[in-house]
Order: C-alpha cells, then sequence, then structure tokens
C-alpha cells in the first residue's frame, strides 16, 4: 500500500522509498528510512498535503512523494 493511501490516524511501517536522486535523500535525512514506524496525523481537505509523525515529529508530505513511499499497515 502506498503511504499516500493511509488513512488518517492509523500507522504503517516503512517498506520501500521508490524515488532517486536528491528526492530520495531529502526523504531518508528527514527520517523517512524502511522500517520506522510512520503514523497519518492530518490530511488537508483536499488531499495535498499529508501531515505524518515519524521518529517523534510531524512532517507535511505532497501527496505525490506519498505515492512513492510503500508502507504495510500495522494492526
Amino acid at each position: 500500500m502506498k503511504l499516500s493511501e493511509l488513512k488518517k490516524g492509523k500507522k504503517a511501517r516503512i517498506t520501500s522509498i521508490n524515488v532517486k536522486g536528491s528526492l530520495k535523500r531529502r526523504l531518508m535525512d528527514m527520517g523517512v528510512l524502511p522500517d520506522e514506524i510512520v503514523e497519518v496525523e492530518k490530511i488537508a481537505p483536499l488531499g495535498d498535503p499529508i501531515d505524518i509523525v515519524v521518529k517523534g515529529y510531524h512532517l507535511s508530505l505532497r501527496k505525490s512523494e506519498a505515492e512513492q513511499i510503500e508502507v504495510e499497515v500495522l494492526e
């Protein structure tokens, strides 16, 4: 499942980041790494941006960025 499809309040484990170059480096520098747990905190009314919590801090991602991050939903 893609991070962009995760509903508000749900947690998931990042399985892969399907981008290359500087965007991948920027995401990884902000803590978006494989095996990290993320939680969707807020979603803007039009679906963009998405506010997530990763490593204890809030991060806003564009929907197009979140679509490139594969996650596994946690129960």
